[in-house]
């Protein structure tokens, strides 16, 4: 194999190991593993350097997975934003920081939202999410990212989120 040995992450190595991971252990574990992965990944500059930054669509979808459903996503985000509480419906999310720095916000659930209804939460805590670090939200995890400019970010969703009817919830 010569100098393979040296060459960092490729997409195809880091989804495959992500699926192995989520085989293996189905649930929370297996995605805590894929979480520790994606730290990993991005503290690889040539990768994020290949998947991230060559990357200018917000959403950019790098890998679906055939057996999961699970999707590895670029996003390049210009600019500050606020984004409301919200959960993944009934699936799980890995947000991984590749560039800038997010300040992301926990909630608590007091009154669950549906298809007419507005659901209701209650801070928790804020914390930064920098270069390498990745955050796991299992499902009903309720969170709010914002940013003060802009960021890059690997995520990993349990599911293709675009599908998904999401409800609301406003902080009270």
């Amino acid at each position: 194999m010569g100098n393979m040995e040296h060459v960092g992450h490729t997409l195809e190595t880091f989804a495959a190991q992500c699926h192995d991971f989520i085989k293996a252990e189905p649930g929370p574990a297996g995605r805590k593993k894929v979480c520790g992965l994606l730290s990993e990944v991005l503290s690889d500059e040539q990768f994020v350097a290949k998947y991230v930054d060559s990357n200018k669509a917000e959403r950019n979808m790098l890998y679906e997975d055939p057996e999961f459903g699970f999707v590895i996503l670029a996003h390049n985000y210009e600019g500050p934003k606020e984004s409301a509480p919200h959960d993944h419906g009934p699936s799980w999310a890995i947000y991984g920081q590749a560039r800038g720095e997010t300040a992301m916000n926990d909630w608590s659930l007091l009154e669950a939202a549906g298809p007419e209804k507005t659901g209701k939460v209650k801070h928790v805590r804020t914390y930064k999410l920098t270069p390498g670090v990745a955050h796991l939200y299992n499902e009903g995890d309720l969170h709010s990212p914002s940013r003060a400019a802009s960021t890059k970010l690997i995520r990993i969703e349990g599911t293709n989120m675009e599908k998904v009817r999401r409800f609301k919830f406003e902080a009270v």
